[in-house]
Parts: structure tokens; sequence; C-alpha cells
């Protein structure tokens, strides 16, 4: 059973715990480089989506792409950065390996204060690595190689750290696997019965259409607030409009916040529906991690008591520091832009 969420608009989360915010998700290493719409073309990419592919590709788009800024990255690993870069307390559960990516990604993540609960490592599969291309207009397409990140499985959650995190927050990328499946089903259940809160993001619309029925079904029994945009949303639902999918995601679901790019985002729950702005951005360089961060303010409104509305202003307040800079994760800590 599901969480009862205490009130519409102002809502109270479970008491509070050890982390405000436990991810889960693939812990990746980032490959960030810039290039144009040729580029995609010459290696047949589709703009703006994410893909997932094998060793050997992962190596060849390596090093085509030339220079590049390379960071831990991860969806749900930029959240639980940005939750700790908001003041809060956050975990992180993901699968390395024991190599010097596997190493990087725990020392950045321990660097910015968020607790790592790593699995136990693969045996002889790398780490897995992102490697993003953004062109001019700011679009970002990923090909992603997963490697040690998508081996996940129920034996290596930390039940003791996911009890202990007013909200588990889960990342769509990881559920292509049956062993990650049970262990999303596992940690919700550990989370419920600790009383606390379930979380998931939807990550992305090529995801949806890969696990949309498993998707549905997780949201129904399992999810107390669900995360997207208006293009997964509606994908989710293969609805012909974005409204169409607004009023069905309200009788899915407890609550989900989606957002809409510049105009915003909407809160969404059975009573009502809340549009709060986006915040200006003088120029919009890099939209990775847009929608991690977004979900990293509004986790932190959240768990510090805010009300519907202000969890999404602190949701865009993230968004707007992230897209404003290459990388997927804040530059300056965020606590210091909100007033």
């Amino acid at each position: 059973m599901r969480c009862a969420l205490t009130s519409v608009v102002t809502v109270t989360a479970p008491p509070k715990a050890q982390f405000d915010v436990v991810g889960i998700g693939n812990a990746l290493v980032d490959v960030i480089a810039h290039a144009d719409d040729a580029f995609l073309a010459t290696h047949e990419l589709v703009k703006g989506s994410m893909t997932l592919v094998d060793t050997d590709r992962a190596v060849h788009l390596y090093r085509s792409v030339g220079s590049a800024v390379e960071m831990s990255g991860g969806s749900a690993a930029n959240t639980v950065c940005g939750v700790a870069s908001l003041g809060g307390r956050a975990a992180y559960i993901g699968k390395v390996s024991d190599d010097d990516l596997g190493g990087a990604f725990g020392h950045d993540l321990r660097a910015v204060g968020v607790h790592f609960a790593p699995g136990a490592h693969a045996d002889g599969v790398p780490t897995g690595r992102c490697v993003i291309v953004v062109t001019p207009d700011a679009e970002r397409t990923m090909n992603t190689y997963l490697g040690a990140s998508s081996l996940l499985t129920p034996d290596d959650l930390d039940l003791d750290v996911v009890a202990n995190g007013q909200v588990l927050y889960m990342e769509g990328y990881l559920y292509d696997r049956d062993d990650a499946k049970a262990a999303f089903r596992h940690a919700a259940s550990a989370a419920h019965d600790a009383g606390r809160l379930v979380s998931l993001t939807l990550s992305d619309s090529f995801c949806v259409d890969r696990h949309r029925d498993d998707f549905r079904s997780l949201i129904t029994d399992r999810v107390d607030l669900l995360f997207g945009n208006a293009e997964e949303l509606t994908a989710l639902y293969e609805s012909d409009t974005f409204a169409e999918a607004v009023t069905e995601v309200r009788r899915d679901c407890r609550m989900a916040a989606v957002t809409m790019g510049a105009r915003g985002s909407l809160v969404i729950t059975p009573e009502t529906i809340l549009e709060v702005a986006a915040r200006p951005v003088p120029k919009v360089v890099d939209t990775t991690g847009a929608g991690d961060l977004f979900a990293a303010g509004f986790l932190y409104g959240f768990t510090h008591g805010h009300d519907l509305e202000g969890c999404a202003r602190l949701g865009a307040i993230a968004a707007g520091e992230v897209i404003s800079h290459v990388g997927p994760r804040p530059l300056v800590e965020l606590r210091t832009l909100v007033v």
C-alpha cells in the first residue's frame, strides 16, 4: 500500500529521518561534448534522445566527439547532488565497478556530501558512462553505455539507507532488466514499510515507450509522487494531447510534478492543478540535467515543509541554474540562490 499524502496543497512528508532523499539509479560518468547537427547526422544520432549503446559504439562515439568534459553523472545521482547543494541530506544507491571511473564516481558524490551506498562490485564489467552531444540549440543527445550500473539487483540495496530516507527517488532509466525491476519494487516496499514516500522519474519518452505497462502498474501500485516532462507524460498514456495525459495521471497518481520547458511546470493531484512559471535564464547553454535538478528542488522543498507551489518554485530555481552552463550539476551552491 502507498503512504497517504496528508494534504493537497500543503504536504507534510513523513517524520524526519537520517536522509531527506535516497536516490536509486544508473551510476554513470558523463562525457559532455559540443557538436553541430551535421555530427548527429553523420553518426546517425536522434536529436534529443537517449540511446543505449554497446561497448564498441560507446568507444567509437567517445573518440569521435573529441574535446569533452568528463564528470560523474546519472539522472538520480544528479538529483541527490542537487538536494545536497540546497542544504539537504541525501544518499545514493548505484552499482559501479572496482575501476578508475567507479572510484571517481563515489569520490564525486562524497565530495558534495552525498552518502554513497554502492552494491557489490561487478566482476569484469566496466563502470557505465554516457556520451552527451550538445548542439548549438542547447539540446542534448545522450548515448549511454550502462556497464555495471545496469546490473543492480535487490541484493545490492542497503535497506537501512532506504528506510532512513523521507523520500525514495527511483530513476526510470534503470528499469531495463528484470533484476532492476525487482530491486525497484523491493526498495519501494521497504520504504513504505518504514512509513516513507516513494517517487519515480519517467526519465525519457523512449524509456517510457520501452516500459509503459510496467511504469503504469508501478505508478498505480507503488508510487506516491511522479516526475516527468510533458512529452514523457503524453507518451505514458499514449494520449493525443498533453491535456488528455494530465487527466489520466490525475486518476492514477497521488501527485505528479511535470515540467514544460520554458512554460514552467504543473503540480497535479486528483483535486487540483497548480501551474508555476519557469525561472528566467539569460541564455540557455545546455539542458542536460534540467529535469534532474527540478526534481532536486522540488524534493528539497517537499522534505522541508514547503507547500507544493513553493516546491515547484525551488525546482525552477535549481533547473534554471543548471541550464545556464555545461554539465548536469550546479556550479554554485544552490542554497545561495534561495531567498
